[in-house]
């Protein structure tokens, strides 16, 4: 699946139910739809609404009486007033972050996005690889709970249909567990380097196909570098900078192709 060139937003909604995208956006805003059962609804309500204003304006005279089509006539108006005062509000919400940021640039200095920002949230499974990755630092602590370093990538995939990538030759698996998600069998490998400290490798299958480029979200006390080829996704959690992280991952990935 190609990558999305810009998040979907409600413009591009109404745009796909008037039938105003080209092929290419088209097909993202629908991959948006699947993922996205309340905007799917409310997509398809307005194309019903649509169908029928269409169905009802298009007949043949003597089909619907006078007061039907008049009635069509001020519901698709008012769809068409809807959607411009949509607009008009997207355009002053952004002349006012405009106008905040020049506030703000003339009294603190220049802003500075962090690259480590992502535009939109992370996918689900970057919450459960953290959670992982703590529940591994915590299970390091405790004496009664034993690391398990074996790693078999060829057992691990027969098992959980998970393809775990290459890892450089200087890190070393410290431990290996199985882990119960809301997406099936995760695997969270716990691994020990020189650059990146203590770093949590976790794989798991979410469901959907897709392939995601290495991306770096900033999950509070860690910073996680997720990435997906085909089902499977995976996500590199530790304390480190992010552009190191973000390396790491893209070194991972490429091993898998």
């Amino acid at each position: 699946m190609n990558e999305m060139r810009d998040p979907i937003v409600d413009a591009d909604l109404d745009a796909y139910v008037d039938d105003q995208l080209d092929a290419s956006r088209r097909i993202e805003v629908e991959a948006y739809l699947s993922g996205s059962p309340e905007a799917a609804a409310r997509v398809m309500s307005d194309l019903r609404v649509r169908g029928e204003l269409r169905l009802a304006l298009a007949g043949p005279k003597g089909m619907a009486r006078p007061a039907t089509g008049d009635a069509a006539r001020r519901l698709e108006r008012g769809l068409a007033r809807r959607r411009f005062v949509g607009s008009l509000q997207r355009v002053a919400a952004i002349a006012v972050f405009v106008a905040v940021g020049w506030m703000a640039h003339a009294g603190f200095g220049p802003l500075v996005i962090s690259e480590v920002v992502a535009s939109t949230p992370p996918p689900d499974y970057v919450n459960d690889a953290v959670m992982s990755h703590r529940t591994t630092a915590l299970r390091a602590s405790m004496a009664s709970q034993p690391a398990v370093p074996d790693y078999d990538p060829d057992e691990i995939r027969a098992a959980t249909a998970i393809v775990m990538p290459g890892l450089p030759k200087d890190w070393q698996v410290t431990d290996v567990q199985l882990f119960p998600s809301k997406f099936g069998p995760s695997v969270e490998m716990a691994i020990k380097t020189e650059k990146l400290g203590a770093v949590s490798l976790f794989a798991v299958r979410p469901g959907t196909f897709d392939v995601v480029k290495p991306t770096v979200a900033d999950m509070q006390d860690v910073t996680a570098a997720y990435f997906q080829i085909g089902e499977v996704a995976y996500a590199l959690v530790a304390k480190a900078d992010a552009r190191d992280l973000d390396r790491a991952a893209s070194q991972l990935s490429d091993t898998l192709y």
